[in-house]
């Protein structure tokens, strides 16, 4: 799976980049390149799951968030590439090249990630767990009916949990831009460096929030950082409006590096832990992917038609509040096994009913 995604992923993005233009093909050259993007959105559907839970399942016991919040890197470093192959292109060939032919040139160069990753994954073996489970007999085979039926509060749960980062997170980085230069007259390379910043920090904010949630537990981290986000939702407006930069970046690491970042480490290891080991990968996946449709891909739709509904960016942090706030709920719903796990382990031996079968299966790791 790990594979096919990422043929997928890197297949229609390589595509992108020799697409014909409109004055070309009319309007087939959109809807190929609509069609390009549904499937790089299969691609990720797949692709987040098995790299998180195959970095869990490897993960020893007591370091699944850190070992969980690796694949979570993806996104700040596919945005600090992207970002920086874009600036220094721009910066480079004149706005006419750059529209011309520019733009195709970071689509293409993404061959050289296609091959490095096959490379890698093509030498990645199955997890323990998923080993033991085949040797045991007990691989699901219809593992997305399965957890549909047996597991739908959990996988409404998992959704839940993902809605505060991942609306915010496409508003601080993708509407601020338009918000930024539109509205407020700010210079857009001077936002870039701020995404890019943010980006650059969150190498090092990601794993640190891991192995906070394998102290502390992943609830509690995921809590404070959609409380956080909640709470910053007016100040990053106002801080945009004093067309400070330095506010501004402050603001926006406050806002991604610490609150978006808490809520998103953890999630591979704490979905994991909500899921059995057959039904997994399908559960973890679908939760992930609803909340990229329903809270990521409309946030900047929602975020600009509240802006152009009038009242200025105030009903844009309303609707970031509530969606920070859905996080909260959701953790505070959700079952804790990182919790359920220590109370088995200090508990004096055969006084506890045996640990769940998905804390096992991960234990193996």
């Amino acid at each position: 799976m790990l594979v096919l995604s990422l043929l997928l992923m890197g297949g229609s993005t390589f595509c992108i980049g020799l697409l014909p233009g409109y004055p070309t093909w009319g309007v087939a050259a959109p809807l190929l390149l609509v069609t390009l993007r549904v499937i790089q959105g299969f691609g990720v559907g797949g692709e987040w799951g098995a790299a998180a839970l195959m970095a869990v399942e490897h993960a020893p016991p007591n370091r699944l968030g850190f070992y969980g919040s690796w694949p979570q890197m993806g996104v700040p470093s596919g945005m600090l590439v992207a970002n920086l192959a874009f600036l220094a292109l721009s910066h480079s060939i004149s706005d006419h090249a750059f529209r011309t032919w520019g733009w195709r040139v970071p689509f293409l160069a993404s061959a050289v990630l296609i091959v490095l990753g096959l490379v890698i994954r093509l030498r990645v073996g199955e997890s323990p767990v998923f080993r033991a489970m085949k040797a045991e007999g007990r691989i699901e085979r219809r593992p997305l009916v399965a957890v549909l039926r047996t597991q739908p509060k959990n996988v409404l749960r998992a959704a839940g949990m993902r809605f505060a980062e991942n609306s915010t997170f496409y508003i601080h980085t993708t509407f601020v831009l338009t918000y930024g230069t539109t509205v407020l007259t700010l210079k857009r390379d001077d936002l870039l460096i701020g995404v890019i910043i943010t980006a650059a920090l969150g190498l090092v904010s990601l794993p640190l929030w891991g192995r906070l949630s394998d102290r502390v537990g992943r609830r509690p981290v995921m809590i404070f950082g959609a409380a956080l986000l909640a709470a910053l939702s007016w100040p990053f407006f106002w801080a945009l409006d004093s067309g400070s930069l330095p506010i501004i970046y402050l603001v926006t690491i406050l806002c991604i590096n610490i609150g978006n970042h808490a809520v998103y480490a953890p999630q591979p290891a704490y979905f994991a832990e909500l899921f059995e080991p057959e039904v997994r990968y399908s559960g973890a996946s679908i939760g992930s992917q609803a909340a990229s449709v329903f809270a990521g891909g409309l946030s900047p739709l929602i975020a600009t038609a509240l802006l152009e509904a009038g009242g200025g960016y105030h009903l844009i942090a309303l609707y970031m509040t509530a969606m920070s706030l859905i996080t909260v709920c959701a953790a505070l719903i959700s079952p804790d096994p990182y919790r359920q796990s220590l109370k088995r382990t200090s508990a004096p031996s055969g006084r506890n009913a045996r640990p769940s079968e998905s804390s096992t299966e991960l234990s193996h790791g």
